[in-house]
């Protein structure tokens, strides 16, 4: 059977919305969605599968059979490798062909071509020397961690091993990165498939050279490979392991998913061992293009490890493509335990230095007063809007403004209308950390400090604020070190896969930079966590051997063998969600030298509807001599994923409790001679609570044999996804209920209205989900249809943006009397809160999703979104809204 899978990916912003906070009048009557205009990946069948084939090749097949239906198309990129993926990329001339190419046989799956935004590091900050502030305190603590210290004593370092590294490409001419390109040379091969020039919106011109011009994949690559005798005295984890380059990004832009895939399949073919991939976008689904491809390498018997994602603050259910792909690593970030940071000195007032989150002091001379623009320490939206005209100019102040809302750089470009030339935000609660507002003095202080600010100037009292330009570095303690990331994104995936897989070290790591761009630089994300996993991976291999079956089991070995993190410093809280931690902090020393083999590392219990409350999972003493075990249930804390009292996910730190499933154990101690395994049985059992709050319960179980720990990781739904509301159906958002139909003014339409379609005299859909749907059907429908949609009276949205409708020219679907499908996606994630990606809009046009015009009338748009798991051709599994009456008079 054919499979339509799409990944239809919002981008996300960094600061949450309150409610109703974007009006109407900034949404851009537009269709916003982050695909390739005419552009899809078809994988195409083994000859075998397609009937009268004749003597042509797979792809030949495939372009004689569109020529035969009149569809003209553009090549773009021919995928040929068995067992993996063979296929094509294809523009289209017409985006009205798009429906026929569902038709054509020898298709096995299409997909549009989406892209993904360049990696963006949480924190990015080049260092002059060792005694630079912004070195780390200790910049091999990464290696302590986790194990790879101890394997370095004992002469590991990855010889041997072969990591391909799909990013920016590198600066290969770094000394610490083997001073040279191609044999003979640390980095020994690669290909650049992209140019300089390449932005994702423009034709790749692929060449020989993978130089980097961006910097992170210089800054990935020396995780894995920088050589020891450096000023800062800090190694790859697998610095004599061999790296091809990969280059998939330009100088700037982003980058389509063929041109993954493409990397992806090169990377096998060069015989690389490991694949690691600092790069993605959220998505949710296990189902897109780059996602499918990775986790068949995988499977395969190749290594693939790839970042879990940046998006903590956006909560759960947000996992991020290609990480999804079922048998990759996908890679969580743990923080460091010290961050050096600046401060301000305060004067006027009795108060000590202020420390505020940059590595390099703010470019300020001199004392400023502080201005303050609002008195309510709780303001969600703080300079979210043009600031009043009463506003005085703000040239001479530092500006203290709150965090939340919109955008920082929303903030800045408000406050620098005013003449703002500095400012201070203050912490809303999301985390003291790095944020992003360009050339901009700005900086994120602590909530305390910032509300000690706001009742001072209230007061009126002269407050002054001086930025020291030496010697105002401080070690600041990290409150969250050797915890999760605030930053890493949050699982598992609307399908209820495991994501994350594990962590990695990721906040605030030292590593080279491309010489122009000074050589050695401190970033954070799970960027700077995957390599760390893919050197792990290399020094396995060396200790192990290199086979596939040894690389299809390393994921399991790794997560087995994991450290557990908790999800704060209090004692009495519990561990972290493996939602977020996955199954832990990696520890690749208890890897490699455990005598106890477990299989499976994951136990999914899945939701209350499908709930799979029995697991049995195998433990093997691998050792010479026999083995005592003992087994112990050790819960995390329970993840509530949806905010109570609303359908809207809870945003990160996504809250815990400490409800807890009960497992009873066939087995709780046992002993197993040399080479002995035995099966245990595990019955979990849920515990009641609010399945409104879709709460996801995880933990481990423990097998201990004296010193040696390990543990199998569980996760399970305490509701049914198919009680999950996709639509949204509120005011949340927006300063009005969506969905909704913008006429030409922008406004929601209410009364009957009819369009022309001459200039801006068309309808828009507005709409958005707060919860990914495998399934997004819009059809036009009679204007006197007798129907009530469940999410109805509100308003909703439409057009073709080359989807694959079912074929499907009319009738009905399920008890409903369709005219005909105007769009039908699959695999669509849910909304962010960003205000620019925290919604979706298509612009309707008087033409059917195949392209046939629409009659003069009177219709209505019904829109249904199908909840997880429900059933497709069952109407009460859908979400449902009809719109207001629309006239076609084109």
């Amino acid at each position: 059977m054919k499979s339509l899978a799409w990944a239809l990916v919002p981008s996300v912003l960094s600061t949450g919305l309150a409610l109703g906070a974007v009006p109407l009048s900034s949404v851009k009557r537009v269709s916003n969605q982050p695909t390739v205009a005419n552009k899809f990946i078809v994988e195409v069948d083994t000859l075998a599968n397609i009937p009268n084939k004749r003597d042509l090749s797979a792809h030949e097949f495939l372009y004689e059979s569109l020529r035969k239906r009149d569809v003209a198309f553009e090549v773009d990129k021919e995928y040929d490798s068995q067992g993996l993926f063979v296929g094509a990329a294809l523009t289209l001339n017409n985006a009205n062909d798009a429906a026929a190419l569902i038709n054509t046989p020898g298709i096995k799956a299409i997909r549009p071509v989406r892209k993904f935004a360049r990696p963006v590091p949480v924190k990015n900050q080049p260092v002059k020397g060792p005694k630079d502030p912004n070195v780390p305190p200790d910049t091999q603590s990464t290696h302590i961690l986790t194990g790879v210290d101890k394997l370095h004593n004992q002469g590991l370092f990855g010889k041997g091993i072969k990591i391909g590294s799909i990013d920016s490409g590198l600066d290969y001419n770094h000394p610490s990165l083997g001073g040279g390109f191609g044999a003979g040379h640390k980095v020994s091969g690669g290909w650049d498939f992209v140019g300089d020039d390449y932005t994702g919106e423009n034709e790749p011109k692929p060449d020989a050279d993978p130089m980097d011009c961006g910097g992170h994949g210089t800054h990935v690559a020396g995780i894995i490979g920088a050589d020891p005798g450096n000023e800062f005295n800090t190694t790859g984890v697998a610095y004599q392991a061999s790296l091809n380059a990969y280059r998939v990004f330009g100088c700037d832009g982003s980058v389509t998913d063929d041109i993954i895939i493409d990397a992806l399949l090169r990377g096998v073919r060069d015989q690389q061992d490991i694949l690691t991939l600092s790069l993605g976008g959220s998505d949710g689904w296990s189902e897109s293009s780059s996602s499918v491809v990775a986790s068949r390498i995988a499977a395969s018997g190749k290594i693939v490890t790839i970042a879990a994602g940046n998006e903590g603050a956006s909560g759960s259910w947000y996992t991020s493509s290609p990480g999804n792909g079922i048998d990759v690593i996908s890679v969580a970030s743990l923080d460091n335990t010290v961050v050096p940071l600046q401060t301000a000195n305060v004067a006027g007032v009795e108060h000590g230095p202020i420390i505020y989150f940059q590595t390099f002091p703010l470019k300020l001379a001199g004392s400023y007063p502080i201005y303050v623009l609002s008195k309510d320490t709780t303001i969600p939206n703080d300079a979210c809007d043009p600031l009043p005209e009463s506003t005085p100019d703000l040239s001479k102040y530092v500006v203290i403004v709150r965090r939340g809302t919109c955008t920082f750089v929303t903030k800045i470009n408000n406050i620098a209308a005013k003449g703002a030339k500095a400012a201070l935000i203050y912490d809303n609660g999301n985390g003291f950390t790095a944020v992003s507002v360009g050339d901009f003095p700005a900086a994120l202080i602590q909530a305390a400090d910032g509300e000690f600010l706001v009742q001072q100037f209230f007061a009126g009292a002269p407050v002054l604020l001086s930025f020291p330009q030496d010697n105002g570095s401080v070690s600041f303690p990290n409150p969250d070190g050797g915890l999760i990331s605030s930053f890493s994104t949050y699982g598992p995936t609307n399908d209820f896969y495991f994501k994350p897989s594990i962590a990695a070290p990721g906040g605030n790591i030292l590593s080279t930079v491309p010489l122009n761009q000074g050589a050695w630089g401190v970033k954070s994300g799970t960027s700077m966590a995957t390599p760390f996993v893919a050197g792990s991976a290399a020094l396995y291999l060396q200790a192990k051997g290199r086979s596939a079956a040894l690389s299809k089991g390393i994921r399991t070995v790794f997560e087995t063998n994991a450290q557990r993190v908790a999800s704060s410093h209090t004692d009495g809280d519990p561990l972290q969600t493996v939602t977020q931690q996955g199954a832990g902090l990696i520890n690749v020393y208890d890897a490699i030298y455990s005598t106890t083999l477990i299989t499976p590392g994951q136990l999914i219990l899945n939701d209350t509807a499908h709930f799979k409350g029995q697991h049995t999972f195998s433990v093997k003493n691998t050792g010479k001599t026999p083995k005592k075990y003992t087994l112990t249930h050790v819960p995390a804390g329970t993840a509530v994923t949806v905010e109570p009292g609303t359908i809207f996910p809870s945003k990160g730190r996504v809250p815990l409790t400490t409800a807890s499933v009960k497992v009873d154990l066939s087995h709780k101690t046992f002993t197993l001679s040399a080479g002995q395994a035995l099966p245990i049985t595990a019955r979990f059992t849920l515990p009641k609570g609010d399945a409104k709050t879709f709460p996801v319960y995880s933990g481990f179980i423990e097998i201990a044999s004296g010193s040696e720990k390990q543990h199998v990781t569980y996760l399970g739904l305490g509701a049914s996804l198919k009680d999950k509301q996709v639509l949204d159906n509120t005011d949340y958002f927006f300063d009005s209920p969506v969905p909704a139909i913008l006429n030409a003014a922008g406004e929601s339409q209410t009364a009957p209205t009819d369009y022309t379609f001459k200039g801006e005299d068309f309808p828009t859909l507005l709409y958005r989900l707060a919860f990914g749907t495998p399934s997004f059907r819009v059809d036009l429908v009679d204007s006197n249809i007798k129907l009530t949609g469940t999410l109805n009276p509100r308003g909703f949205f439409k057009g073709p943006w080359f989807s694959f409708p079912r074929p499907n020219k009319g009738g009905s679907f399920a008890k409903v009397k369709t005219i005909g499908p105007l769009s039908e996606l699959s695999f669509i994630p849910r909304h962010d809160e960003g205000q620019d990606t925290g919604y979706g809009t298509f612009a309707i046009t008087p033409t059917f999703a195949n392209g046939t015009g629409i009659p003069n009338g009177q219709y209505r748009v019904l829109v249904r979104t199908l909840r997880v798991t429900g059933d497709h051709t069952k109407e009460e599994d859908y979400d449902a809204w009809l719109s207001p009456i629309i006239g076609i008079k084109a």
